[in-house]
């Protein structure tokens, strides 16, 4: 992972491979961004009018590359868009700073280092800019030739940024270095989960999922608890066994706990994991099983918001509960018209077994339900129906209570990750009335996120705040990189589940 470090230095005379300045889209023009005067005097502050004549405009996600006039030891200059300028005594959007410097960290793969004169007006700023910078610079190697050879080289050839230097930061100045800790933290935690959704399923069955969690329990002072097989057919947990049912990989529940002993509130977290999803008997139809692998996508983001919570100490516990399952078809696998009893003690009858996510999650949510936690927030790759509803990028929010979504959805903007409050509709419930048992897992299919979303409340414990969100569309990226998000896993939620863990432990959600 890049190394980072804080810097009072001034750009001209510091010794590195490039200098990332950022350029703003004015009414007239590119216009050069706040922190980067002393490169624009070694252009003899003609640099706007230069990166106007190669073509850049100051637009979001652009990237313009010029070598560097004398004055500069280093030899490149990259200025990167922010977008549109500023009103008058405003700053820049911290998620604008965010996406520029990963733009800037992926377009700088194989420097060893560069120092970022983005402008930094507090200690948020520089947050964004770290965040974004981790963030941007991440790339899966693992099972590249080059990565056997420990070359960690990229697709491309050229090996991450090695090493950036924030300018302006201000390395004794306590708030800039606790944003620097906590951006280092989280995007860490996140690039993880971002690994675990990556990593193809004949490696990652439930497992190694729960050997993974196991192994970070021990480095971070986390309890886990494992229930295998035999220990959910013990607990009756019918969800998570039914689901698993057809897979040589059984499944399993993890429970990885954060304690705190100034903690007054306790936040449980919720992730689907289902490390492949074939459909089972319901089998997918040809097109969409290849990326079936990042159906464990909400785990891996509760997973990493558990660990992130122990690595920033906050004053909050946090416990997180993985749903671990494979869903296959085969002779010993959960067929359509099954019924099976939850943990809860409700009957589902089945009526899709590519329905699956809700039912693992349904056992979790109950067991989580039963320690009467401040709040409960699931997440998943639920439904198609949310991406159809909300595109690619943007995850639905659904609650018990309007104002518990409406603060989860100012968290999630709050940190960059867009994302839409979406209703429960009561008129759904009745589609999933079923003549053989207490519900079955599905109902009308118009409106089958919301379905899915009621489905799940019927799961969760009476008098405990809820909330739900469904990333089926931004947890895996198909198409090209943009801003800090890379191709294939995304980590989406990670940052908005530890935005709400810091809520709770400042008594702000809630």
């Amino acid at each position: 992972m890049t190394a980072l470090t804080l810097s009072t230095s001034a750009a001209p005379g510091l010794r590195a491979d490039a200098i990332v300045i950022g350029v703003a889209k004015g009414a007239k023009g590119p216009v050069v961004a706040p922190g980067a005067e002393a490169v624009d005097k070694a252009y003899d502050g003609k640099l706007a009018g230069v990166l106007e004549t190669l073509g850049a405009s100051g637009a979001e996600g652009e990237v313009t590359k010029l070598p560097s006039p004398a004055g500069l030891k280093a030899p490149l200059v990259v200025a990167v868009g922010l977008g549109a300028e500023p009103e008058k005594d405003s700053a820049f959007d911290p998620e604008a700073l965010r996406k520029a410097a990963g733009v800037a960290a992926r377009a700088l793969a194989g420097v060893k280092k560069a120092a970022f004169v983005l402008p930094l007006g507090d200690a948020a700023d520089l947050g964004a800019v770290a965040e974004g910078l981790l963030l941007g610079a991440y790339s899966f190697t693992a099972y590249k030739e080059s990565a056997s050879k420990n070359d960690a080289k990229a697709k491309n050839g050229k090996a991450p940024l090695a090493e950036a230097a924030l300018l302006g930061g201000k390395p004794r100045d306590a708030a800039h270095k606790a944003a620097l800790a906590r951006a280092t933290a989280v995007a860490e935690e996140l690039n993880r989960a971002r690994d675990l959704v990556n990593m193809p399923p004949n490696d990652l069955n439930p497992e190694a999922f729960a050997s993974i969690v196991q192994a970070a329990g021990k480095e971070h002072g986390l309890k886990v608890q494992v229930l295998d097989v035999k220990a959910l057919e013990k607990g009756g947990y019918g969800g998570i066994l039914g689901v698993g049912a057809g897979s040589t990989s059984g499944p399993r529940l993890v429970k990885l706990s954060y304690t705190s002993s100034k903690a007054k509130k306790h936040l449980a977290l919720v992730g689907k994991g289902i490390t492949y999803d074939s459909g089972g008997i319901s089998l997918k139809p040809a097109g969409h099983n290849e990326t079936m692998k990042c159906d464990m996508s909400g785990a891996a983001a509760v997973f990493a918001a558990v660990v992130s919570a122990a690595r920033l100490g906050l004053e909050v516990n946090v416990t997180g509960w993985l749903a671990l399952a494979e869903n296959m078809p085969s002779g010993s696998a959960t067929r359509p018209g099954d019924v099976l009893r939850m943990y809860s003690g409700k009957t589902v009858e089945v009526l899709n077994t590519d329905a699956e996510g809700r039912l693992v999650l349904a056992d979790a949510l109950w067991a989580a339900s039963a320690e009467k936690p401040d709040a409960i927030v699931d997440v998943a790759t639920l439904t198609g129906a949310m991406m159809l509803a909300l595109g690619s990028r943007t995850f639905g929010i659904m609650a018990n209570d309007d104002a518990f979504r409406t603060a989860v959805h100012e968290a999630a903007e709050e940190v960059g990750e867009p994302a839409w409050p979406m209703p429960l509709p009561e008129h759904l419930r009745k589609g999933m009335d079923s003549p053989t048992a207490d519900i079955a897992n599905m109902g009308e299919r118009m409106g089958g996120g919301l379905v899915a979303g009621l489905f799940l409340r019927e799961f969760v414990g009476e008098g405990i705040t809820w909330a739900h969100l469904d990333i089926a569309g931004p947890a895996f990226n198909d198409g090209g990189p943009f801003g800090y998000t890379p191709k294939g896993g995304t980590g989406s939620a990670v940052r908005t589940l530890v935005r709400l863990a810091e809520l709770t432990a400042s008594g702000d959600l809630g």
